[in-house]
């Protein structure tokens, strides 16, 4: 299924895209938050065979059909009494502070929400990424709490994350 937001459209990820999404993920600012070793096309591969979650490719809807620009996925929990869904995102850092981000959140928010039933989403980036919070922020996440400790860094220390999530009737329009 395809989603089309303001601006941007979400696809379901085809082998095809695994060279443009390999090379995102080899820009510093995204390796530094993704990682993946060496050989990042395996790496988005594995990715692409992760069972139980769903990607979708990134296009930027101003420009040509299939300028690829980032990734987002989705996943559920499946049991009933703790049912919600989590979404994660990389997108390029050449289109960063475009509104791109927010808008890819924000429309497969929406389809989590309309489409699947769910009433929560949570996100989980890393606690000093200030970018990433405040875009998170424009679609309604809150903040729940930190997570310390959450995340091995690409240095090998452990990194705190920032549990934030969303109820249905904050998703911002």
């Amino acid at each position: 299924m395809t989603l089309r937001g303001a601006r941007v459209v979400l696809r379901p990820t085809v082998p095809s895209d695994v060279p443009s999404l390999a090379a995102i993920r080899a820009t510093p600012e995204v390796y530094a938050r993704w990682r993946g070793g060496e050989d990042l096309v395996a790496a988005v591969r594995e990715d692409l065979a992760e069972p139980g979650a769903e990607q979708l490719t990134i296009e930027d809807g101003d420009e040509d059909e299939g300028v690829v620009i980032g990734m987002i996925q989705w996943s559920a929990e499946a049991d009933p009494d703790y049912r919600h869904a989590s979404i994660d995102i990389y997108l390029d850092p050449a289109v960063h502070g475009r509104g791109l981000g927010t808008d890819a959140v924000r429309t497969l928010a929406r389809h989590l929400i309309a489409d699947h039933g769910h009433h929560r989403i949570v996100i989980d980036p890393a606690a000093d990424n200030a970018a990433a919070i405040r875009c998170y922020a424009k679609v309604g996440f809150r903040p729940v709490g930190v997570m310390r400790s959450y995340e091995r860094g690409a240095d090998g220390t452990w990194h705190d994350g920032l549990l934030m999530d969303l109820l249905a009737e904050e998703l911002t329009p």
